[in-house]
């Protein structure tokens, strides 16, 4: 496992991580650094050994000068105030915005970067316990996520999904019609493939969770498995490659892409009729 992706580092020791892999990979030294956000590039270096905690104007500047979306907003708030466990936070923040690649599978939603917002709501509606207000923060956070489609070059997505989530009543009627639409406008684009898995497939393998399987350029392959209980984020390589040979049998059961968009969308006028 690479040192940025350790699971035993603190947020503030990852924040410390990413900011020196970042300002190296824009060939900025500490001092030019410290020039650009108008501080000392003693702070910038006790910031990377994680010594000194940034303040959010300190992280907003980083994303402003490496165009970095709100990465390092979202790494300096983890800090004070994660904003989930551990090995979700290492995904969203550290693997995720750093892919180029991404393979998922999901039996039973939407995946978490295609959902709509009110789509995501009805499912954290459902949780135990959650409060409106906690409701609202997490699906925030999901939708902040999405971050990483709008950039210049997003990551290349390719998304199984199980053809009984095109049936299943997330949020009622509504939230169905615009969340599969919003799917079918996803599916559109050259960097998204979108394929249904038939509800009655013989491959028991994918019943076991979801997963996704993340590239990246400058880091081994890195796998996310969620579970009910707690999800695990790993890039050891015996572990990456039981996931993706679990992915390609899946994906051999999974319908072709058009004739999964054709399914979709019938589904999709399926629930706009219920409305």
């Amino acid at each position: 496992m690479s040192n940025d992706l350790d699971p035993r580092l603190t947020p503030l020791q990852r924040f410390g991580r990413e900011l020196a892999r970042v300002r190296k990979a824009a060939g900025l030294t500490q001092i030019r650094l410290g020039k650009h956000l108008d501080c000392s590039s003693s702070l910038v270096a006790h910031i990377e050994k994680g010594d000194r905690t940034p303040k959010p104007e300190f992280a907003a500047g980083c994303d402003r000068i490496f165009g970095t979306g709100d990465r390092f907003s979202r790494l300096c708030r983890n800090i004070t105030s994660p904003a989930g466990p551990g090995w979700y936070l290492r995904w969203t923040d550290e693997i995720e915005p750093r892919a180029h690649v991404m393979r998922s599978w999901d039996p039973l939603l939407v995946p978490g970067l295609l959902q709509t917002e009110d789509y995501a709501r009805a499912i954290f509606r459902g949780g135990l316990a959650t409060t409106e207000e906690e409701i609202e923060q997490q699906v925030a956070a999901r939708m902040r996520r999405k971050v990483i489609l709008d950039v210049e070059k997003p990551p290349t997505l390719w998304v199984l999904l199980d053809e009984w989530i095109l049936r299943r009543p997330v949020g009622g009627a509504r939230v169905m019609y615009e969340q599969l639409d919003h799917l079918v406008t996803m599916a559109a684009l050259q960097n998204v493939t979108v394929q249904v898995v038939p509800y009655d497939t013989t491959c028991t393998t994918g019943w076991q969770s979801s997963f996704i399987i993340a590239e990246l350029p400058d880091a081994p392959t890195a796998v996310s498995v969620d579970s009910a209980g707690e999800g695990e984020v790993s890039t050891d390589h015996k572990f990456v490659a039981l996931i993706w040979a679990r992915y390609d049998k899946i994906r051999a059961e999974a319908y072709r892409p058009g004739q999964s968009v054709e399914m979709i969308k019938e589904a999709r006028d399926q629930w706009k009729h219920q409305t």
